[in-house]
């Protein structure tokens, strides 16, 4: 049995995100459905949106950035920590949400985005990395260090993986000394795979006796580097719920199957799961899972999959209502962008041509995400906003190809704009996560009516 000594607040008198957090989990422990997403974009529309949904809420927001999204040297954003951390910040201010309702993660913070080169290395610069986050506030903080450096094992001892998630501790509690808010943290790596399975699935949940393992020899590294006060700032586990999805499908969460895992974190003073790639997963299962204790949900290809639907309606929409030589062509113009860079998609999709065409459209992996920050797709995506901003298109082409955004503009919840036709379609997806964790407060709104009633008693 782990050791708590601390006790939190309730979240109407809370001091801070963290506290509010850590209360909300505190109630799943309880056993009321409660709980907290986590939204893993850098997307601005997929933020604004976010925003939009936790200020409807009047909920804490949890955003997170990954190791390879973001890191002291750019990550794929171009993004250091406090580069972040800044960006975010700014498009809280715009939105009018309160920052002090903001919590900051770091997801899979560890040597990965370097695991190719010698274990001393990659965690020389892991250790930095995580201090960087932990420096720029960043309160919440995923230690993994489960992969295999370039001179590992293939396969590394639990015991390995834990001195190193102590290591990275030590680091970011270093950084943190200073600041009055310390960070708390998740251990675990028994995660789906990133971004979707590439193969067919094949998914296997976490047995309790590895759970216990790991938390065995987290515990004992944590002691052994003199990290045991930091133990009780530990929220969470990541352990493999059994859920995934792939290019086509979805695997949706079985609560059979996760009975032990359920019965045993209760048990644990303290803790909960945090349950990675849920993504697609039904409102019925997102509530299962967070009454099962799963009780932080982390969600990110689905928000630019819809945002990429709502895109490519609006599109669909351009074509019928603009004259040809004003249209944006978005859609060609990302089609041709993606086939220059193939080096976001390439490896990830199978098949003929015909079906890697749809795939690099319309998969549910989403590799397309990747692309929206390229130049001349920013650009078609301004001319499309723009074109349906001057012009705004007719309610019943609306209706055509996006009609619970029709309706929504019926109900004069949404005004007839193209990027609020955009955030209203990634907030249907938010508004079942928010519903999922106990958050929603305007249950009556369209976005959360739309899924949440169309997946009950699946």
């Amino acid at each position: 049995m782990l050791n708590r000594t601390h006790d939190f607040e309730e979240p109407g008198i809370s001091h801070s995100s963290v506290d509010e957090v850590c209360a909300l989990l505190k109630e799943n422990r309880a056993g009321k459905r409660r709980g907290i997403y986590s939204v893993c974009s850098a997307n601005r529309l997929v933020l604004e949106a976010a925003f939009a949904q936790a200020a409807d809420d009047r909920s804490p927001l949890l955003i997170e950035a990954t190791c390879n999204q973001v890191n002291q040297e750019g990550g794929y954003t171009g993004m250091t920590p406090v580069q972040f951390r800044d960006y975010v910040h700014s498009i809280a201010q715009e939105m009018h949400f309160p920052t002090e309702k903001l919590l900051l993660g770091g997801d899979h913070l560890g040597p990965n985005p370097w695991r190719v080169q010698s274990a001393a290395t990659a965690m020389d610069k892991a250790c930095a990395m995580v201090s960087a986050y932990a420096a720029a506030g960043f309160s919440k903080i995923h230690l993994d260090a489960s992969m295999s450096c370039g001179d590992d094992p293939r396969t590394l001892a639990s015991a390995e993986i834990a001195n190193r998630a102590a290591r990275l501790c030590e680091a970011a509690e270093f950084a943190a000394r200073g600041l009055a808010c310390k960070p708390v943290y998740v251990i675990g790596t028994e995660v789906p795979t990133p971004g979707g399975a590439q193969e067919e699935m094949e998914i296997g949940v976490t047995t309790t006796a590895s759970l216990q393992e790991t938390l065995d020899v987290h515990r004992e590294a944590f002691t052994r580097k003199g990290l045991s006060p930091v133990w009780d700032r530990i929220i969470g586990v990541v352990v493999q719920p059994g859920v995934e999805f792939s290019d086509e499908a979805v695997a949706d969460y079985v609560p059979e199957k996760a009975l032990d895992l359920a019965a045993f974190i209760v048990r644990q003073d303290g803790l909960v799961f945090e349950a990675h790639s849920t993504d697609y997963q039904t409102a019925h299962s997102l509530r299962q899972l967070v009454s099962d204790h799963f009780a932080i949900l982390k969600v990110g290809p689905e928000l630019t999959f819809v945002m990429r639907e709502a895109i490519f309606g609006l599109a669909r929409i351009e074509e019928e209502w603009i004259a040809k030589e004003r249209r944006s062509e978005i859609r060609a113009n990302i089609e041709r962008i993606m086939l220059e860079h193939p080096e976001n998609w390439k490896a990830y999709y199978r098949g003929d041509e015909g079906q890697v065409q749809v795939a690099r459209a319309y998969s549910f992996s989403d590799r397309i995400r990747y692309y929206w920050p390229n130049a001349e797709v920013s650009r078609s995506l301004a001319v499309l906003i723009e074109n349906l901003q001057e012009h705004p298109a007719p309610l019943p082409l609306v209706s055509q190809y996006l009609p619970r955004q029709a309706e929504a503009l019926r109900a004069g919840t949404i005004k007839n704009d193209p990027s609020a036709i955009i955030r209203h379609k990634i907030q249907e997806s938010l508004s079942r996560y928010s519903d999922a964790c106990g958050l929603m407060l305007r249950t009556g709104n369209s976005c959360s009516n739309a899924h949440s009633n169309s997946s009950e008693g699946k």
